[in-house]
């Protein structure tokens, strides 16, 4: 039996069409009661991810169309269920990955895309691993398959999927080369990579020079010229995974041209004799078979909370904002200028 005769007061930040993050707007409403198998998850946690700072600018691949809420994972806790959902799930924590819709103080969720967070993990912990610990795991386990002892190029190893990437392949026995700016090499070095600088104009040679022999796998979110060099540091055999077009975000134009050319590129090179392979990761990849999408999410991200629960896993909590503060907490997130992830949290 659901519980379904509670409305609730929700406060939501609206993204109403392409503006600064000073032009996001908090409004609220009325939560409609949780239909079948649906429950309300109330906020503890959410993030700012890049997915925002493309959204924002009306360039996310498939994002909907204005005005919407945007937030793309949240770890909240169930206050109310609703008809076919055990109520056994009120009171409890759980994490979900939502694409748009988490920056709101309540939601409503499908109770099957419910991961369950350990006890002993707080809400902004867990935040910092929903979608970029899924991504992280999967490139890394199931896109790459790299195996202990292989050596990886993580660029912008300080970020939010690279710095849970550094971890979870140190913590499978593989050496690590990561990029970032000075400023964050102590960071990237306390998490076990070896930094680089990546604006040095020969970083590239610099991390041939680490790994003379070529590496297992590059993580590139960056794409743009710097694809080319990625792919030419692989050793035969080895993988390049693209999961990202971040050289072309402030381009104008066609936001789906970066994407589709990145593919073409991808494509062609997957041809060449060299045992070599190239793929691009979408988290989303695989939605049509809904169910088998679910089971995947659910068995990576309960592996990760895991690792995190036993402290395997730092959580890199660059900052935290209340909800009605997320504008403030965009233009941090787009100042390059913390490591980790910038977490939204319920107003006091």
């Amino acid at each position: 039996m659901g519980n379904n005769t509670v409305t609730t007061r929700v406060t939501e930040i609206v993204l109403p069409g392409k503006v600064e993050p000073d032009g996001l707007r908090v409004t609220t409403r009325e939560l409609p009661a949780p239909a079948t198998g649906q429950v309300v998850l109330s906020l503890d946690a959410t993030g700012v991810s890049f997915a925002e700072q493309q959204m924002r600018r009306g360039k996310y691949f498939d994002q909907p169309p204005f005005p919407f809420v945007p937030g793309y994972d949240v770890v909240g806790t169930v206050t109310a269920t609703g008809p076919g959902v055990d109520t056994a799930l009120i009171g409890r924590r759980f994490a979900a990955v939502t694409k748009v819709g988490a920056w709101a103080s309540s939601l409503l969720l499908d109770a099957a895309d419910l991961v369950a967070v350990p006890d002993g993990v707080t809400a902004a912990a867990a935040e910092t691993v929903v979608v970029n610990g899924v991504t992280a795991w999967q490139m890394l386990h199931r896109t790459a398959a790299v195996r202990a002892g292989g050596t990886i190029v993580v660029l912008g190893a300080n970020g939010g999927v690279g710095s849970t990437l550094v971890q979870l392949a140190r913590q499978s026995g593989i050496t690590v080369i990561g990029t970032a700016s000075p400023r964050h090499h102590a960071t990237v070095r306390n998490l076990g990579a070896i930094p680089v600088d990546y604006r040095d104009p020969q970083m590239y040679q610099r991390i041939a020079d680490i790994a003379p022999d070529g590496v297992d796998a590059v993580f590139d979110h960056v794409g743009g010229a710097g694809l080319t060099d990625s792919w030419k540091l692989l050793r035969r055999g080895g993988t390049l995974v693209s999961y990202g077009t971040a050289a072309t975000k402030d381009a104008d134009g066609n936001s789906r041209l970066p994407v589709l050319k990145l593919f073409g590129q991808l494509a062609m090179w997957n041809y060449l004799p060299n045992g070599k392979s190239a793929h691009f990761y979408n988290f989303w990849a695989g939605k049509r078979r809904l169910d088998t999408f679910r089971s995947r999410l659910r068995e990576d991200l309960t592996q990760v909370l895991r690792l995190l629960a036993a402290d395997v896993i730092t959580p890199q909590i660059a900052a935290e904002f209340p909800l009605s503060e997320a504008g403030s907490a965009l233009a941090l997130a787009e100042s390059r200028t913390v490591a980790g992830k910038v977490v939204l949290v319920p107003d006091a």
